[in-house]
């Protein structure tokens, strides 16, 4: 039986491999330590020697060559989370193969993300905002135009962005996607249409962010884009914070009181910033809760431990991470 250790944060894994998952990795592995963090990395180093599968979650250690040589057994790792480029690449120049559970994250996004399409197609966020201001008479506050052939764009299409694209599919709306890695092929096998990010936003009634946070990416979205969206048109980002120049975005939406904006991710906005985006009536933040919450989190525990179930059996799940793929991944 493999020799395993969980690492990552205490909490999160008891929230990740809690009611019973725990109890299958104990029954499919020989189980050694549990919640394994940088600081306790030594008080483990014999049972760490002998590991040959590792799974994670959030708050993993990022193991550095020396750490690597002190586990000269390891094989794979199994992340039950989403993102891995903290600490990826010293693992893959090892050999040791890392299966990650982007996909079941980039589900959750997605359902958060379809439900606040649907409610921006509808006017929900305007009318809210008119109806707590007593518009009168109540056909005069604002009304969406409805998803049915409405133009939205979905910038990026990595695990999260095509989760949304497939969920929009029984809406019947007119799919545009920017993605710099995005073939034509690829645009038509989704049945979607490639456009360019000026056009994504120039066109969609509602643009949605899902684009890997890059140094080519950092701050792409700016004021000339939010200054080009149409008439009442909705700004989502569910993605990463880096990606936005979210002091373009307060002037633009500050000028522009047609425009909404959700924003899930704002923890690297400047608080002078934040403070300005707080005082705007049309821009709506939450605390970043679009990935996986709550219950939400065991779906990433099943899907390591299916990952895990698939490998041992001399497959290759999906959710296998190369150097390649790290280019293109948030």
């Amino acid at each position: 039986m493999l020799r395993s250790a969980i690492l990552g944060w205490d909490e999160a894994v008891r929230g990740v491999f809690g009611e019973g998952r725990l109890e299958r990795i104990a029954a499919l592995t020989d189980l050694g330590p549990v919640g394994v963090l940088r600081e306790t990395l030594d008080d483990h180093h014999d049972a760490l020697a002998e590991v040959e599968v590792l799974f994670g979650t959030w708050q993993i250690p990022a193991l550095s060559p020396e750490d690597l040589d002190r586990m000269p057994r390891l094989r794979a790792l199994f992340y039950a989370a989403s993102s891995v480029q903290r600490f990826a690449r010293p693992l893959l120049a090892r050999g040791v193969e890392i299966y990650s559970g982007y996909r079941a994250n980039g589900r959750c996004v997605a359902e958060m993300t379809l439900g606040q399409i649907l409610l921006a197609a509808k006017g929900w966020f305007q009318n809210a905002r008119d109806a707590r201001l007593g518009k009168e008479p109540w056909h005069e506050a604002f009304r969406g135009p409805g998803l049915f052939d409405l133009p939205v764009a979905i910038l990026g299409a990595g695990a999260a962005g095509r989760a949304v694209i497939d969920l929009l599919r029984p809406f019947r709306c007119s799919l545009l996607v920017f993605d710099p890695f995005l073939t034509e092929a690829d645009a038509a096998a989704l049945g979607v249409t490639r456009v360019s990010l000026a056009d994504a936003f120039a066109r969609g009634r509602v643009v949605s962010n899902h684009l890997a946070d890059k140094p080519e990416t950092r701050g792409l979205l700016d004021g000339p884009r939010f200054a080009d969206l149409p008439e009442k048109a909705t700004f989502m980002n569910t993605g990463r914070p880096g990606t936005v120049n979210h002091e373009d975005l307060a002037e633009v939406f500050a000028a522009r009181p047609d425009l909404t904006a959700l924003l899930d991710v704002v923890e690297t906005v400047a608080p002078e910033t934040r403070a300005r985006l707080d005082a705007l009536p049309n821009v709506w933040i939450t605390t970043h809760i679009a990935g996986t919450i709550g219950r939400e989190r065991l779906a990433l525990g099943d899907e390591a431990i299916r990952q895990f179930e698939i490998w041992q059996g001399g497959g290759v799940p999906e959710g296998r991470v190369t150097e390649a793929m790290l280019a293109t991944m948030a």
